[in-house]
């Protein structure tokens, strides 16, 4: 643990999933948490914390921090410096693993028991499909860079035509995950579990290809299914010259739940570093929209 500017950083906490798998997450909280509990904000992704978005996560969760939030950047089960194999993106279990982390944050003494959700691609994706899954802690999400299709907009397949991401994200992908997990956190058992993830980690393109029309592998995370589902209050960000730039328009056109959309020049980045320029102030417009969604139950009467 470290202690600076009012806040505390833990490196490696632990958060043990129902099936004994251990994720490990790095958090930001104010100093004085445990004395006076606050919101938590749950960014879960694949893409190792401890070297993948440190640069990234440095930038945005201790802002958040320092201005009353419990920050977790958790990596997903089978990536970075927690147990287990991620056998797909977006998985049943993915999701569950994302449901049982938000219980477990909301029963911790230094959280009010209220819970947001942030990510860009990735973790924009996860948000939106987490919160069709109405976990009760969690009020509000986040999604940047995101999509409500996965099989129309996203990178494997548009109009029934292949696309060449379809093969060049997946080889990244498998690169992304087969990574050894940092012996500093998880000590001597670093080698057992790099090799289990060597051995068990699928080719995904291969999953992919085996899907070439919208069925069920592919409605399954695909919000445009059933836009009713999300009942949280939801934040949209996206940018021109990003991929995804549809997704906006339709969270803002079709989400019951309270809704508020972005959309700037950018590229796949978050909007306070992305070019090309101008940039905005992400954090402020952020807490001024959600932030008092996710502290509408802030104090539950423990």
């Amino acid at each position: 643990m470290t202690k600076a500017n009012d806040i505390v950083e833990y490196p490696d906490m632990a958060i043990v999933m129902p099936d004994g798998c251990r994720l490990s997450a790095r958090v930001w909280m104010p100093a004085n948490a445990l004395e006076s509990p606050v919101p938590a904000i749950l960014e879960f992704l694949p893409y190792r914390k401890r070297d993948g978005t440190t640069a990234r996560d440095c930038l945005t969760h201790p802002y958040f921090a320092k201005n009353g939030y419990a920050c977790i950047r958790v990596d997903m089960r089978g990536n970075g410096d927690s147990q287990g194999v991620m056998e797909d993106e977006y998985t049943d279990q993915e999701l569950r693993d994302a449901e049982a982390t938000i219980a477990w944050l909301a029963q911790q003494p230094w959280c009010t028991g209220c819970v947001g959700m942030m990510g860009i691609s990735w973790g924009g994706f996860n948000s939106l499909q987490v919160a069709a899954r109405q976990p009760s802690a969690l009020k509000a999400i986040i999604t940047l860079c995101s999509t409500v299709d996965r099989y129309a907009d996203d990178i494997h397949f548009k109009g029934g035509c292949l696309l060449n991401e379809n093969l060049g994200w997946g080889s990244t992908m498998w690169a992304y995950s087969s990574r050894a997990p940092d012996p500093a956190l998880v000590g001597d058992a670093w080698r057992d579990m790099w090799l289990a993830r060597l051995e068990a980690e699928p080719f995904l393109p291969a999953v992919w290809l085996s899907h070439q029309n919208r069925d069920d592998y592919w409605k399954h995370g695909s919000i445009c299914e059933d836009y009713s589902v999300i009942k949280a209050a939801t934040l949209a960000v996206g940018g021109w010259g990003d991929g995804y730039k549809n997704t906006v328009s339709h969270l803002v056109e079709n989400l019951s739940a309270p809704v508020k959309g972005i959309i700037g020049p950018w590229v796949h980045k978050y909007p306070h570093f992305a070019v090309p320029e101008p940039r905005i102030g992400f954090f402020t417009r952020s807490a001024a929209l959600v932030g008092p969604l996710v502290e509408r139950k802030r104090y539950r009467g423990r």
